[in-house]
């Protein structure tokens, strides 16, 4: 049964009424209504109501149908809304409160200003001329940028006479790439411009062409929405833990030669010929071509557009909510990608270029991030999925931020020296592992939080490492019992199953691998990653050196005592640069079988390896004898910074979503660069 009675309305009245259509004035705080308890037949006798307080309360949205013709103010302070569209209902409301509805954005005061012509206060603030400049001004504006849209690329793929089924295709296509490219306004205001320009495209394709819009949205046209849902721009928070920077995230004193923007072909490395059988294997392999999308300097030190000292050093593509990431890994993360370096961490947009949300901490420098899906309790009957923001660097404190929310929830003080790299496990959300400069990694469960973000976190697990741990990697297989690490001093794995009883752990093995005519575990290993369940990828302070061997063929999980050497059983060997610089790190594609990895020139290392993988896999796989060429090199377009050519650029980073249509590039010059496949 409803909370909400008639005998409840009267005697909350303000004053107290014995009929409803009598009532002015009507409090309903503090009384843990949802959203079901408005019940809209109740509330159409309260015709003449105008002020109307619903704070404190539990509601998540507004129902569409209150029918409340003469309200003028109300307040929904304190309340869980995630979504502002319903109250354009009320047409005559003049003053609206909503503040503490953590949910809620910059981006949902501008559509209420939009659909509320008569709004006059805004969380006690007068917008009465951004309102106007909101409703005309950038109205005109978007509704120039979407005809001309049109008129450049669609108006000539509709003919004469055309089918019905020929306008819902050319519908649908103009109302993805509208939205996809027409940008305006701050960066801050992105997912508002979206919102207006699918409503300006609608009207355009109805009214001006006289295409009839179907009402049902398709179901493709739903998705794209929902990979969309986390990419709000925030309201600037208070605190120094997670401010946003509003600013174009675009390097406007950087200029790109229009000529080094066409397509990169493949170039070998080395200038050594190809043998006939690495030319067949390559002709085979899948086309790389990838052209340069942006080119972002978002991570300056206080804004400053002369910051290109800046080193930018992880970044990792958000995962898609309500996907089924962990079954497929091809549609297991969005276009929204989380980049770190300096006192700050972006999430970007990669197709558009647009920084979404900012988070700094004037005191830090940030080393790496990483993403979980954690589901969280809204009130006492709902659960809903969010995804986690970790970040870590230089004070050894670990931040974790509630995206959707624009919140930086917690921190735990993880270790008393930087944290070199973190890293979710994929079977347990709350697990999170720490590798840090005191030559330890921490395995840390950091809890689900509550609705008021109450957690709790705790130390699971300490491994002990001989040297300080550079790259961390779960064991695909079996990513619940073993943990390898890239460091200093070697490559090292670690038995890391809970019911072993030992917290504090030794390592189980460090892998030897060749050094000239002997074999060594002496060497620094600062890349790591797996190609798929079996194949390894890491990279040593060897010039020149990525190899790829087995797991599997390497440990034996069977065998006894810990700290033993084992030699890494090799199957092939990459061609990479000559150079000695260290902290190159590389990545890896398993779902399309890449490893890519940057150099000190600017340029990036693609190797297309699914053809090998399969003669890797078998018992008695051999060793591929010759190098293994890339497939291409993306080389650093000419940049211009401030009318001069940059200094040396090394690319710390590099990284693909899972289905390789993106390519992020993290420099240490504070550019961020994004490619696009062809």
């Amino acid at each position: 049964m409803s909370k909400i009675t008639t005998e409840l309305l009267l005697e909350r009245a303000v004053p107290r009424s014995t009929r409803l259509r009598k009532i002015e004035t009507l409090n309903l705080s503090k009384l843990q209504l949802k959203t079901g308890d408005l019940d809209p037949r109740l509330f159409s006798r309260l015709r003449h109501l105008q002020k109307l307080d619903l704070s404190d309360n539990l509601l998540d949205k507004f129902p569409s149908s209150l029918t409340l013709p003469d309200l003028r103010v109300l307040n929904c302070n304190n309340n869980q809304l995630e979504d502002v569209t319903a109250l354009k209902q009320f047409p005559l409301l003049e003053e609206l409160t909503y503040e503490n509805n953590v949910y809620l954005t910059l981006n949902d005061d501008y559509k209420v200003m939009f659909l509320l012509e008569n709004l006059r206060l805004l969380n006690g603030k007068d917008i009465t001329k951004l309102a106007k400049h909101v409703r005309h001004v950038n109205s005109r504006k978007l509704t120039s940028k979407v005809t001309a849209h049109w008129e450049k690329f669609f108006r000539d793929q509709l003919p004469e006479k055309y089918t019905a089924e020929q306008v819902k295709s050319i519908r649908k296509k103009f109302l993805k790439s509208v939205q996809t490219n027409v940008v305006y306004g701050p960066s801050s205001l992105s997912e508002f411009t979206r919102w207006r320009v699918k409503m300006i495209a609608e009207e355009f394709l109805s009214y001006s062409l006289g295409l009839e819009l179907n009402s049902d949205t398709e179901p493709e046209e739903k998705a794209e929405e929902n990979e969309e849902e986390s990419t709000e721009s925030p309201r600037e928070d208070a605190e120094d833990v997670a401010q946003v920077g509003d600013f174009s995230s675009y390097i406007n004193n950087v200029t790109i030669t229009p000529s080094k923007r066409k397509r990169n072909h493949s170039k070998s490395g080395g200038g050594k010929k190809r043998s006939k059988s690495q030319a067949n294997t390559e002709e085979g392999a899948e086309d790389v071509s990838a052209e340069p999308l942006h080119f972002l300097q978002c991570h300056s030190k206080g804004n400053s557009r002369e910051d290109f000292k800046t080193q930018l050093w992880s970044c990792v593509f958000e995962p898609v909510l309500d996907s089924g990431a962990r079954k497929d890994p091809t549609v297991s993360s969005s276009r929204t990608v989380a980049t770190c370096g300096g006192e700050s961490v972006c999430l970007i947009d990669c197709e558009t270029g647009t920084v979404l949300k900012k988070y700094k901490v004037a005191t830090e420098e940030f080393f790496s991030v990483a993403w979980t899906t954690l589901t969280m309790v809204i009130n006492d009957s709902r659960k809903k999925a969010h995804n986690i923001l970790a970040a870590a660097g230089r004070r050894g404190i670990v931040k974790l931020i509630h995206v959707a929310a624009d919140f930086c929830y917690g921190e735990i003080k993880a270790h008393k020296k930087p944290i070199a790299t973190i890293c979710f496990s994929p079977t347990q959300e709350t697990h999170l592992f720490t590798a840090s400069y005191d030559k330890r990694i921490a395995l840390w469960d950091i809890g689900i939080p509550d609705c008021d973000y109450n957690f709790k976190a705790s130390q699971l697990l300490v491994l002990e490492a001989a040297s300080i741990p550079l790259r961390i990697a779960l064991v695909p297989t079996c990513p619940e019992q073993y943990l390898l690490a890239g460091c200093e001093g070697g490559c090292f794995a670690w038995n890391i199953k809970l019911d072993k009883g030992e917290k504090s752990r030794p390592f189980e093995a460090i892998f030897q691998f060749p050094d000239d005519k002997s074999m060594t575990t002496s060497h620094r290993v600062d890349g790591l990653a797996f190609l798929n369940d079996d194949v390894v990828v890491s990279k040593s302070s060897k010039p020149g050196c990525i190899y790829l061997w087995s797991w599997s063929r390497s440990f034996d999980a069977k065998g006894k005592g810990c700290q033993r050497t084992v030699s890494a059983v090799i199957l092939a060997e990459l061609e990479w640069s000559t150079t000695d610089m260290s902290y190159l790190t590389l990545s890896t594609c398993p779902a399309k079988g890449y490893v890519f990895c940057g150099d000190e020139k600017g340029s990036v290392w693609m190797y297309s390896l699914s053809s090998y993988t399969t003669a890797w896999g078998s018992p008695k796989g051999k060793r591929s004898e010759r190098r293994i060429s890339p497939a291409q090199i993306l080389q650093w377009p000419e940049l211009r910074m401030n009318g001069e050519q940059p200094p040396e650029i090394l690319v710390n980073n590099v990284v693909s979503d899972p289905a390789f249509t993106y390519l992020v590039v993290l420099t240490s010059v504070n550019i961020t660069a994004i490619w696009k496949k062809s």
